[in-house]
C-alpha cells in the first residue's frame, strides 16, 4: 500500500473519540442553526437592522470566534491539554442560546451572538488538533471529513426543524429560540461523556506556543496553507447572505429555513468522501475544483429569479465546502508540529476570520449600494483570483507528517 493511502475500512480505523467528537459537533449545530437561519430575517424584520448591520455583525461576530482561536489553540499546548478548553467552549454556547429568546433589540442580539462565537473560538481549535492527535496519520482527511460530515448533519437539521416550528408556532421566533438549548446542553454531555483526550509525553518543558522561536517551527509549507485559507475566506462571505437571498426571490418566510437544509445537506454528503479522498489525491486538484464549484454558485446566485435557481447555487455552495473545508484542516494538521498543532489551528482561523470580516462587510455594502447580484458577482470574482493564483505558489512544498518515524511518510500537500 502507497505511504499514506487510507485503507478500504478506513471508517473502522477513525477512533471514538472523533465520532464523539462529530455528534458534539452535530448537537451544538442542530443548536446554532435552528437561530441563525432564521436571525437575519429576525434581526432585519423584527428588529429593524439593516442589511449591512447584518453584514457588520455577521463579520464581526465569526471574526471573533476566530480570534479567540489563537489563544484557545496556543493554551492548549501550553497546557498539553485540549478537551477541558472544548468543554469549556462548548458550554459557553449552550448557556447563550436563551439570550436569543429574550433579546428586545439589537444590543442583546449582537451581544448573545458575539458570547456565542466566543465559546465558539474557545473550543474550534483545541477540538480540530484533538481530532489530529487522536487519529493515525493515513486517514486524517478522511476524520476531519468525518467530523465536518456529522457537524454539517446538524446544520442542516437545525434549519429543518427551525422551518417546521415556524409553521407549526405561526412564525413564532422566541419560541423556536427557546428550544434550540436543548441540544446545545445535550452536547457539553456528550463530550463530557464520550471523549477520552491522549496520554501526553512528559519531560519536555512547557514553553510559550506563539514566542517568536516556536513561531519559527512552523514553515513554509504551514504558512501557505494560512495564506490560500485567507484567500478562500475572502471569495466566501457569510451565509447569511444566502437566506437573504431565498427571502429575496420569494421564498415564503417559513420556508427559507430549507434553503440552508439544501445546503447543508450537499455539504454533509460530500464532506467525508472529498475527506478521504483527499487522504491520497492532488491538493491542488482538489481546491482548484472546489474554486471552480463556488464561482458556479456565486454566478447562479447572481442570475437567479426563481427559487430553483437558488436552490442549484445553495446546493453548490454545499459541494465547494464538503470539497474544501476539511482538506483545508487536514494540511494545517500535517505541516505543524504536533506539539504546536493548537496554535497552528489558531492563527490559521485569525487569518481566515479577518478575511471573513472583510468579505461580509463588503458583501453588505454592494447588496445596499448595488443590489445582491452584484454581491455574488464579486464573490465569484475573488474566487477567480484565487483560482488563477493557485499555480504561483513557492517551491513544491512537501508536508512532513511530523507523527510518523521514518521519511516514507512524507507526502505531496499542494
Amino acid at each position: 500500500m502507497a505511504p499514506g493511502r487510507p485503507p478500504a475500512n478506513v471508517l473502522a480505523r477513525i477512533p471514538a473519540s472523533v465520532w464523539a467528537l462529530g455528534f458534539v459537533s452535530l448537537l451544538m449545530d442542530v443548536s446554532s442553526e435552528m437561530i441563525h437561519s432564521l436571525l437575519p430575517m429576525f434581526m432585519v424584520g423584527a428588529l429593524g437592522m439593516s442589511t449591512l448591520a447584518v453584514g457588520l455583525v455577521e463579520g464581526l461576530a465569526e471574526a471573533t470566534a476566530l480570534v479567540v482561536k489563537v489563544f484557545s489553540g496556543a493554551l492548549s499546548d501550553y497546557l498539553g491539554k485540549r478537551k477541558g478548553l472544548a468543554l469549556f467552549g462548548y458550554a459557553l454556547g449552550a448557556v447563550t442560546k436563551p439570550l436569543f429568546a429574550i433579546a428586545n433589540g439589537p444590543a442583546l442580539v449582537v451581544t448573545a451572538r458575539l458570547t456565542d462565537r466566543i465559546g465558539k473560538g474557545i473550543r474550534g481549535a483545541p477540538r480540530d488538533a484533538l481530532v489530529a492527535d487522536v487519529t493515525p496519520p493515513g486517514i486524517r482527511g478522511a476524520a476531519f471529513g468525518l467530523r465536518q460530515s456529522l457537524d454539517t448533519v446538524g446544520a442542516f437539521l437545525g434549519p429543518l426543524i427551525a422551518a417546521g416550528l415556524m409553521l407549526l408556532w405561526a412564525n413564532d421566533f422566541r419560541a423556536v429560540f427557546w428550544v434550540a438549548a436543548i441540544p446545545g446542553a445535550l452536547s457539553v454531555l456528550v463530550l463530557l461523556l464520550g471523549v477520552r483526550e491522549p496520554e501526553r509525553h512528559e519531560g519536555k518543558p512547557r514553553t510559550n506556543p506563539i514566542r517568536l522561536a516556536n513561531i519559527r517551527r512552523l514553515g513554509g509549507g504551514y504558512w501557505w496553507v494560512v495564506a490560500l485559507g485567507a484567500v478562500f475566506a475572502l471569495a466566501r462571505f457569510s451565509e447569511a447572505f444566502l437566506v437573504l437571498r431565498a427571502e429575496q426571490v420569494g421564498i415564503a418566510i417559513a420556508l427559507v429555513p430549507l434553503v440552508m437544509v439544501a445546503m447543508n445537506l450537499v455539504y454533509a454528503a460530500s464532506a467525508y468522501p472529498f475527506g478521504k479522498l483527499s487522504d491520497s489525491a492532488s491538493h491542488a486538484k482538489l481546491l482548484a475544483w472546489g474554486l471552480v464549484v463556488l464561482v458556479a454558485s456565486d454566478a447562479l446566485l447572481a442570475v437567479a429569479q426563481h427559487w430553483s435557481v437558488v436552490v442549484a447555487g445553495v446546493a453548490l455552495w454545499g459541494v465547494h465546502m464538503g470539497m474544501t473545508q476539511g482538506l483545508l484542516a487536514m494540511m494545517v494538521a500535517e505541516t505543524a508540529p504536533p506539539d504546536l498543532r493548537g496554535t497552528a489551528f489558531g492563527v490559521f482561523n485569525l487569518a481566515s476570520g479577518i478575511a471573513m470580516l472583510a468579505a461580509s462587510v463588503i458583501a453588505g455594502l454592494l447588496w445596499d449600494a448595488y443590489g445582491s447580484s452584484m454581491t455574488f458577482w464579486a464573490g465569484g470574482a475573488f474566487a477567480l483570483l484565487c483560482l488563477a493564483g493557485l499555480p504561483w505558489r513557492p517551491a513544491p512544498l512537501v508536508a512532513v507528517d511530523r507523527d510518523a518515524a521514518h521519511p516514507a511518510q512524507r507526502r505531496e500537500s499542494l
